[in-house]
């Protein structure tokens, strides 16, 4: 599935019929999205679905063979013409930072301010080593500062010249979690706070959602959804996109009508009306945080998984017919393997496909 986009002034990016690859194959097709001013938008994917690919183009470093890509109306990409990287005012942040280890902190983000005067250039630099919170580090250098510092530094050059857009490419993926999780809302509230709209590519889609406002799910080349990541969650356009998107599992139903399934979990209502007809074979999404403990229940699972993470414990249920799913619980909910607990789906968002689909 892919969203259709127009021709219009009101977007600062749009993405028409694309494809593109390598040696004259093409790696996506039909790629078709629009980005709006400010607004922050991801690729997001499985290795080698074709999100990098897709970036390159952005970036004006690979040629398309069909399609469009404008950037404030004006076409930058065209089949046999390509306007060169440096005129396009996108700037870049690369996975491995790209930073000139001979060269300052401060000579490092104004490595692209050629044409300003000498103390011009300097009051920008610091303007924007502040806006990353580094103007104490300005005369240091890249080996001695920690990754995320580092991170911070390859953003703060990549807004000196003041793009129209900017293109991250796995950003944070050589950092550790919590750093990531930090670094990625800095980022966000950076790019928010100076109007300036970007791309991210990754794999994470923790740091999708957390990131960005629109969301694009690709795989083998194409686009499923281009969506909030609300959406993306709670109305997936396929199997696909519900497998990838969260956790969860799908359990085997049959529909009773359109927006009621019964399920060895029970009869389970949802909050949209399905087309099958009455008797149809389905597959129903079951995410963790659909299961809730209820005593009263006479749904019993038997408990075969368990991981604590803190807070909570993510536990994996086991009934008669070999179904299996997901819970997730307050971690003062302390089952045992093997114990039998009372649950019930509470499943406000109804997600389910054919069992033939």
């Amino acid at each position: 599935m892919t969203e259709k986009t127009s021709p219009s002034a009101d977007w600062l990016l749009e993405v028409n019929n694309l494809s593109c690859g390598y040696g004259g194959e093409s790696v996506v097709q039909d790629i078709n999205f629009a980005l709006s001013q400010g607004d922050i938008g991801c690729l997001l994917g499985p290795s080698g679905c074709g999100k990098s690919t897709i970036l390159r183009a952005l970036a004006g470093f690979l040629p398309i063979n069909s399609g469009e890509i404008r950037l404030q109306a004006q076409a930058i990409s065209l089949p046999g013409r390509t306007l060169a990287p440096e005129k396009r005012k996108i700037g870049m942040v690369f996975q491995d930072y790209a930073l000139f280890p001979h060269l300052t902190i401060a000579d490092n983000v104004g490595f692209g301010l050629h044409k300003m005067e000498k103390a011009d250039k300097r009051q920008k630099v610091m303007e924007l080593l502040k806006v990353v919170h580094l103007q104490d580090l300005a005369d240091s250098y890249p080996h001695e500062l920690s990754g995320g510092q580092q991170q911070r530094v390859a953003l703060a050059r990549a807004l000196a010249p003041e793009p129209t857009l900017i293109l991250l490419d796995e950003p944070f993926s050589n950092l550790d979690a919590d750093l990531r999780r930090r670094l990625s809302l800095d980022v966000r509230e950076i790019l928010k706070n100076r109007g300036i709209s970007a791309i991210l590519v990754t794999h994470d889609q923790q740091e999708a959602f957390a990131m960005c406002d629109q969301v694009a799910v690709l795989r083998d080349g194409s686009i499923q959804q281009w969506d909030v990541p609300y959406n993306l969650y709670h109305e997936p356009a396929n199997r696909f996109v519900a497998s990838f998107v969260g956790q969860g599992g799908f359990v085997p139903g049959i529909a009773l009508g359109p927006d009621t399934i019964e399920s060895e979990l029970g009869i389970i209502h949802g909050n949209r009306a399905y087309k099958w007809e009455k008797g149809t074979l389905v597959d129903v999404l079951i995410r963790p945080d659909d299961i809730v403990y209820d005593p009263e229940s006479e749904l019993r699972p038997k408990v075969v998984e368990k991981t604590f993470a803190g807070t909570s414990t993510l536990y994996r249920f086991h009934c008669s017919n070999d179904t299996e799913f997901e819970a997730l619980f307050r971690s003062h909910l302390d089952f045992h393997m093997g114990e039998n607990v009372p649950v019930r789906v509470e499943a406000d968002h109804l997600i389910a496909f054919e069992r033939s689909a």
